[in-house]
């Protein structure tokens, strides 16, 4: 018959001694420890091998390499211009395959291929500077302002070995702990980097490597390339990125932070656990507070929705630096990155708090229908190449900020609107030459409609000028209609 627990514990106690017993526990939390600090300590050692082994790389591993074309965005049909409501529309609804998203979330952030431990060091010093109006500090120490002289890949193995002390390990964490504190996404901690080594080093190519050797001990995969004596950062990403030049090594899309020449000298190197970023958008990037003027938007049908809206002018900065990207090689998708990425909770403050009021207390048809309306009729229509020069989408903020908006950054819009105010899920519907969306309403609403994996989608057009929910905009190719159905 097995002893109860207790009466093994006083036994033991007996036997051993209480003296003898306490030791024993105390050798256990000893060897506990022991056994911590050595898998610590061999953590370290193996970050220390790959910076080590990098080192060698930056000596030798030098490989020329052929810059490819860059992808462009995929010239649409002949863009489908807004329209009037008619008072028409198709009875009969599309049976829609929606475009699977393998991505449709995104992973966790890169980290780096062991913890990073702070290091007390005395007088600790703090670069302090601004990225988009927040104030950052990071602790360098000045030798990370470094002086590369002599052979350049010479000199750039002798700078990484100099940055690989234990002083820069207090950058890393701040660097990382800024990511995290501010939400940066990818390629805001990316920009970050940039502005920080750009203002901290008086050299440009000490500028670059300082940025390099942050983000790849930040867990980022990069490469380094010199073109013309100028040391480039080249980065590798998850996504198809539009109109920019790269360079493909060992089967990755590298791309140039900086403007490159067609041929250049790579260190093709890989570093281990290095992750290539991400461009996909999934927080507030909370940058700094400044807010843009007030516009007001209304709607033309019902009077009493008129909104005045802010958005933060340092977001629409950041915008203005992303690039434009695709999941998995399908060019439909880069309109749901946009569309995926949420509101910042000020704009959110400014433009749903008004709108809450309006429609909090109506039936979500009726709510939707006031939404399209002040998207159809609030908003002044224009082509992308008649205001930039070539196509763009609009984050949400964006067609809140500037003057004009297209059929994609009205669908982009709506679709953020009724997802957030309304809790419903939307979808893209793409028909070639024009961008629209569809609705899945939780009551039974006629129309026309897309059934996307056996559910029933009402389309709501924000450039059928005038239309209600229901109505698909005459003339089409609905028979080449495709949908991406967004993140709620």
């Amino acid at each position: 018959m097995p002893y109860p627990k207790k009466i093994i514990i006083i036994l033991l106690f007996i036997f051993i001694g209480g003296k003898n017993l306490n030791l024993y526990a105390q050798t256990v939390e000893d060897r506990y420890y022991s056994f911590k600090k050595q898998a610590n300590e061999s953590f370290t050692s193996f970050r220390e091998e790959c910076n080590h082994k990098y080192i060698d790389f930056l000596k030798n591993a030098w490989v020329w390499y052929n810059g490819e074309a860059p992808l462009p965005i995929p010239k649409e049909e002949t863009p489908i211009p807004p329209k009037p409501y008619d008072g028409k529309g198709n009875d009969n609804p599309i049976d829609v395959s929606p475009i699977e998203i393998k991505t449709v979330k995104n992973d966790p952030q890169p980290k780096p291929v062991e913890p990073i431990r702070e290091v007390p060091t005395p007088n600790e010093k703090y670069f302090t500077f601004s990225f988009y109006g927040q104030e950052c500090k990071v602790r360098l120490p000045e030798y990370a302002n470094l002086k590369l002289e002599g052979n350049i890949t010479t000199a750039l193995a002798d700078g990484w070995e100099q940055l690989c002390t234990d002083e820069m390990n207090n950058a890393i964490r701040d660097c990382l702990e800024t990511r995290i504190r501010y939400n940066l996404c990818d390629w805001a901690y990316l920009l970050f980097l940039n502005q920080l080594g750009k203002q901290f080093c008086e050299d440009s190519n000490c500028a670059t490597l300082l940025t390099a050797f942050l983000y790849c001990q930040s867990g980022y995969q990069m490469r380094l390339g010199i073109d013309n004596n100028n040391l480039i950062l080249l980065y590798g990403s998850k996504h198809q990125i539009y109109n920019k030049s790269y360079y493909s090594i060992g089967g990755t899309n590298f791309y140039p932070f900086t403007e490159a020449s067609k041929s250049i000298k790579i260190c093709d190197a890989s570093f281990d656990g290095e992750t290539p970023l991400s461009l996909i958008i999934d927080k507030e990037q909370l940058l700094g507070s400044d807010m843009s003027s007030e516009r007001s938007i209304s709607s033309q049908r019902y009077s009493n929705i008129k909104i005045g809206s802010q958005v933060p002018e340092n977001l629409i900065k950041f915008y203005n630096e992303y690039p434009t990207s695709a999941i998995d090689g399908n060019p439909m998708t880069r309109w749901a990155m946009y569309a995926n990425t949420p509101l910042s909770e000020t704009t959110k403050g400014c433009f749903y708090s008004s709108l809450n009021k309006e429609i909090g207390y109506l039936t979500k048809l009726e709510a939707a229908e006031r939404l399209l309306n002040l998207v159809q009729t609030g908003l002044v229509y224009e082509y992308d190449d008649k205001v930039w020069g070539h196509d763009r989408a609009f984050f949400s903020e964006e067609t809140l900020y500037y003057p004009y908006a297209d059929c994609e950054d009205r669908s982009i819009l709506f679709s953020r609107l009724v997802r957030d105010l309304l809790g419903l899920d939307v979808a893209l519907i793409y028909y070639p030459g024009h961008l629209a969306t569809a609705v899945c309403f939780n009551e039974d609403v006629p129309g026309d409609a897309m059934i996307i994996n056996g559910r029933k989608f009402i389309v709501c057009d924000p450039t059928y000028i005038g239309a209600p929910v229901g109505k698909q905009m005459p003339d089409l190719q609905y028979d080449k209609a495709q949908a991406i159905i967004l993140n709620r």
